[in-house]
């Protein structure tokens, strides 16, 4: 068995970032990029369904922070139109790492050559400790990274989906695979700790898929780990009785990928509802379709909280 105690960490100043808080794109800077059918559709049945104050659901991969677009992810969180977003386990790296140093994505090529891929102290040892008390607590695992940010008053914090998440009191959660994310390669992760705060999010977001008739889930770029945990989280509501038919699903990709095809928008709105495969590079689609929320809710005369 190999000693993980061993492994060498370096200080995350060494590594150079392909992404910065430059590339983020604002709120006000979003525009139409593409013209979409779909896109129109689905905005027009979101729209409706927040002011009808129904479930809004985004689950994501990383690759929307990676892309540019938290900033935008939390603007539709701060008019009260996303009511839960659920991440894989290396959203929340992406972050953290965000609000701690405003960077975030190293050259894999380079550093898996040297052993160094992934081996940051910061990000490993902040993120398990975090990880660790939440599991200590009874919190998620979204939750609990929201809140370290917070208590740490990280400097880029405004830029987190996760501390604005904590700070609205909307809950992210986050569902790990144990092996996928740099901070299981740290010498303090507690796979205990990881799979306890994990299972709470499970459970907290199946609670919110239970709310889900007449509501809308987007799955933005996960093409396994989160519609598998959406398919699963819609068989236990329905298996405790909440009706949860009408569904609009949609699954923003740039290929047509076998599992969100099938677990998000196919199988799920067999009873009833819509489905939506919106297939673009996020840099337009997300932009596109925040500003057509915006326009929506604005003219509906919707506020958030």
């Amino acid at each position: 068995m190999l000693d993980f105690s061993k492994i060498k960490t370096i200080p995350i100043k060494r590594r150079k970032n392909k992404v910065k808080l430059i590339d983020l794109v604002k709120p006000e800077n979003s525009k139409i990029l593409m013209d979409s059918i779909e896109l129109n559709e689905l905005s027009d049945i979101t729209t409706n369904a927040v002011i009808r104050n129904k479930q809004v659901i985004v689950m994501m991969g990383a690759h929307v922070i990676k892309t540019g677009m938290s900033l935008l992810i939390i603007d539709l969180m701060k008019k009260g139109i996303i009511k839960h977003i659920a991440m894989n386990g290396a959203g929340p790296i992406h972050d953290f790492e965000l609000a701690l140093i405003g960077e975030t994505s190293e050259y894999v090529e380079n550093t898996i050559e040297d052993g160094t891929f992934g081996m940051i102290e910061e990000t490993g040892k902040i993120l398990n400790e975090a990880v660790k008390e939440g599991a200590k607590n009874n919190f998620g695992y979204g939750y609990s990274i929201g809140k370290k940010i917070s208590d740490l008053n990280l400097k880029n914090k405004e830029y987190s989906i996760l501390y604005n998440a904590y700070k609205l009191d909307i809950p992210v959660t986050v569902h790990v695979a144990i092996g996928t994310d740099i901070i299981h390669q740290h010498p303090s992760c507690d796979g205990a700790a990881i799979g306890k705060t994990s299972y709470q999010d499970f459970r907290i977001f199946a609670e919110s898929v239970s709310k889900l008739e007449e509501g809308v889930i987007l799955n933005i770029g996960s093409a396994v780990i989160l519609p598998e945990v959406f398919l699963k989280s819609l068989t236990i509501a329905r298996n405790l009785g909440y009706k949860v038919k009408k569904i609009t699903a949609a699954n923003f990709d740039m290929n047509n990928h076998y599992r969100p095809r099938e677990n998000v928008v196919t199988r799920p709105t067999s009873l009833g509802g819509r489905g939506f495969i919106i297939i673009g590079r996020h840099e337009h689609t997300i932009p596109t379709f925040h500003r057509l929320l915006v326009s929506g809710i604005t003219k509906g005369k919707f506020k958030g909280e």
